[in-house]
Order: C-alpha cells, then sequence, then structure tokens
C-alpha cells in the first residue's frame, strides 16, 4: 500500500516539528491533497491511524482538505477548474492548458500541545 509509505513518511515530518516546538502530543494534521495528486485519501485515511500509533501524533486526527484542479490556458490566459483527465479551458474550450494546481498534497498545519 502506497498510502502507508506516505503516511510513515508524514508522520516522521510530524515528529520533526512536533520535537521544534517541544510539543508533548500533536492533536490534528491537516492536508491539503489534489485530485491528480497519486493518493488515494479513503487509502490515507485507512493507513494514517497505523503510521503514528505509538507517535507523538498518537490518536490525531487526520484533517483532509480537497485543493482544486485548476490550468492556465495558453490561447486565452485564464485560470480555470478543470476535471481529472480532462483538462480543458473552462473558459474558451481550448486543450492547450498547463496544469496550476491539483498534483500537490500539502501539509498546511499541525495543531499540537506543548509543554
Amino acid at each position: 500500500m502506497h498510502e502507508l509509505s506516505v503516511c510513515q513518511a508524514l508522520i516522521s515530518q510530524v515528529e520533526e516539528i512536533a520535537r521544534s516546538h517541544r510539543a508533548v502530543s500533536v492533536e490534528s494534521v491537516k492536508l491539503g491533497i489534489g485530485p491528480v495528486s497519486g493518493v488515494e485519501i479513503s487509502l490515507l485515511q485507512h493507513a494514517y491511524p497505523f503510521a503514528s500509533a505509538g507517535t507523538v501524533a498518537d490518536h490525531s486526527k487526520l484533517v483532509i482538505e480537497t485543493i482544486p484542479l485548476k490550468v492556465s490556458c495558453e490561447r486565452c490566459a485564464a485560470e480555470t477548474e478543470a476535471e481529472p483527465g480532462w483538462l480543458i479551458c473552462a473558459a474558451c474550450g481550448s486543450n492547450l492548458t498547463k496544469l496550476v494546481s491539483g498534483d500537490e498534497m500539502i501539509l498546511m498545519s499541525i495543531e499540537m500541545l506543548t509543554s
């Protein structure tokens, strides 16, 4: 399961940040995930408790915010939302687009208790 290794890397990053802030526990971790990030959200949510068990983030809540898929049109210069597998400009219908967002997974925030 790819998502378990993603969660393990996330928890390593969370632990490092928590250590640098002298946190005694992590209450929640908020991620931004795009629809073409390559991460299956339901599998990530399932793997998170296993990856966080026995760490400073044990029993923390994983909060996921969806990042919209957006493209920039090379024909009309509009920036519009698009659908996965259909990166068409919503303004003019051109397929000459570049991906602006929607392929990322970002650690947005960590809520932690400090001593």
